[in-house]
């Protein structure tokens, strides 16, 4: 009884039916790159090279999260008890810091191209990024609903939303160069372009490291938590939270619970668990303490 551990599925990834989402995904928009960059070489358009690199890179993302799906899903050894979850969180901040190179990539060439404008073709721009509009809004729609499940998910989902609102820049551009001639506007949307993508990415790099640190998943309340802890019937204290993320779908606590009648400690414990559940905590491992037992060291255990 000192140590009950437990472990509850019910929030995980369907992973038959995000691997063919991501599949699905990746060969839509591998396709609208390969046009967009040829496209965007044809008529000399930073605007169109910058946004098919950017797609290019969720190409990738969305190929880590794949791998990273099926990582988090093999089985424990005896050199990695908890099996290779942990790989998901290092993926979305390897994510996080390629899509800042690509965000610096983007800046120079445009700095560039807007010392130095060069003529472009605006309607070959605004019909290729209006096709980047179908193919992002797709996407993004097959990543909706996993995206509130897992980290990396929801940071591939936010890159295509992102994209789609990115193609409709694009082709405002494409108008306007068409029907006024001024060449400048195509840096000037590369530049809106990375600062958009940067900020996407800020939300993702700032889980991830909090994550990849151990630190508690934005989702969960420390606070929160305790209050539940002590609200609960013959329980008098709680000391020794540690909550942190498993993976990116999988949470963990440990906790020592003070319960004022020894003979309640089983059906406490389990009490908790079913509570911890709710707050999305579904690997917990609990110690009870008898009233008096004084264990506050953290040496104690």
């Amino acid at each position: 009884m000192a140590h009950d551990h437990h472990h509850h599925h019910h929030h995980h990834v369907d992973v038959e039916s995000m691997n063919s989402i991501l599949w699905v995904s990746i060969i839509l928009n591998m396709l609208f790159v390969l046009v967009e960059a040829g496209v965007g070489f044809g008529v000399d358009s930073l605007s169109l090279l910058s946004d098919a690199g950017h797609n290019l890179s969720d190409v990738l993302s969305l190929l880590l999260v794949l791998v990273g799906l099926h990582l988090a899903h093999t089985h424990r050894n005896k050199h990695y008890t908890y099996g290779y979850k942990k790989s998901t969180i290092l993926i979305s901040l390897l994510n996080a810091i390629l899509l800042l190179v690509a965000v610096g990539a983007i800046m120079v060439e445009s700095v560039h191209k807007f010392m130095n404008p060069v003529a472009v073709d605006g309607a070959a721009i605004s019909w290729t990024a209006a096709a980047g509009i179908l193919v992002n809004g797709i996407t993004t729609l097959l990543l909706m609903k996993g995206q509130k499940k897992d980290l990396n998910v929801r940071g591939a989902f936010l890159h295509m939303a992102a994209d789609t609102l990115v193609s409709v820049g694009v082709v405002v551009s494409g108008i306007i160069i068409s029907f006024t001639g001024y060449y400048i506007i195509d840096p000037i949307i590369s530049l809106v372009i990375a600062v958009v993508i940067l900020l996407t990415t800020w939300e993702l790099l700032r889980d991830s490291l909090r994550l990849s640190l151990d630190g508690i998943p934005e989702d969960i309340s420390v606070d929160e938590v305790e209050k539940t802890i002590r609200e609960t019937e013959h329980v008098v204290d709680v000391h020794h939270i540690h909550i942190w993320a498993l993976s990116t779908t999988q949470n963990a606590l440990t906790a020592h619970v003070v319960i004022d009648d020894w003979q309640e400690a089983p059906h406490v414990l389990h009490q908790l668990k079913h509570s911890l559940e709710e707050k999305n905590i579904h690997h917990s491992t609990l110690e009870p303490e008898q009233v008096g037992s004084d264990c506050h060291d953290e040496d104690c255990c």
